[in-house]
């Protein structure tokens, strides 16, 4: 009789994703102290227990989730500048991914923005320092762009225009989705002072 082969368990890749996406969900709607790990679990066809298998403690799920999303703006940062050499085209296209983030990722936009306090201090801070670098391209960008504004000038304009960009995640504005990018683009615009 021939053996048989053990059985080896392997681990469905998507099943991370899946916890992150479902933990955005419901911290956007419950807000994360009122969200335990066995209703992330659910939520991601899982029990709870399983989704101790990827992430250590509730916490970790959203800094993992935070990992993600400055971690992804940061790529898209880096693919654009690698990309052009037309410095109002980049800035063009990193003013086009902040708001694709606020309109197209909204609730993950909300969880960030309202959830970040409720990290550890350490990944916190390691957060932070991730969002500055995310943000001194824009100011470089701004610099090279406007020889009239003093560096401190571009880094008071650059938070404007992500302030102006991120407004529709404290309000219902009722507008279509495609008409809230063309007002949140041309706002960026005219904050920076460069032609569209």
């Amino acid at each position: 009789m021939g053996e048989t082969a053990p059985h080896v368990r392997t681990r469905d890749p998507e099943r991370k994703s899946r916890i992150l996406t479902s933990a955005a969900d419901l911290v956007a709607r419950k807000g994360f102290h009122a969200v335990s790990i066995s209703e992330i679990g659910a939520a991601a066809g899982i029990t709870g227990s399983g989704v101790y298998r990827h992430f250590e403690s509730k916490s970790a799920v959203l800094v993992a989730l935070f990992d993600r999303v400055i971690d992804g703006l940061l790529h898209d940062e880096q693919r654009i500048l690698e990309s052009t050499t037309d410095l109002g085209l980049a800035l063009d296209q990193l003013i086009s991914g902040q708001v694709e983030f606020v309109v197209g990722d909204r609730e993950l936009a909300q969880v960030y923005y309202n959830e970040i306090n409720n990290l550890p201090d350490e990944d916190r801070r390691r957060l932070r320092r991730k969002q500055r670098l995310y943000l001194e391209e824009w100011v470089h960008l701004v610099n090279e762009q406007r020889a009239d504004l003093t560096d401190t000038d571009s880094r008071a304009v650059v938070h404007a225009v992500i302030g102006a960009i991120q407004s529709p995640l404290f309000h219902n504005t009722g507008l279509a989705e495609d008409r809230l990018r063309v007002l949140l683009t041309e706002a960026a615009r005219a904050i920076l002072g460069i032609a569209g």
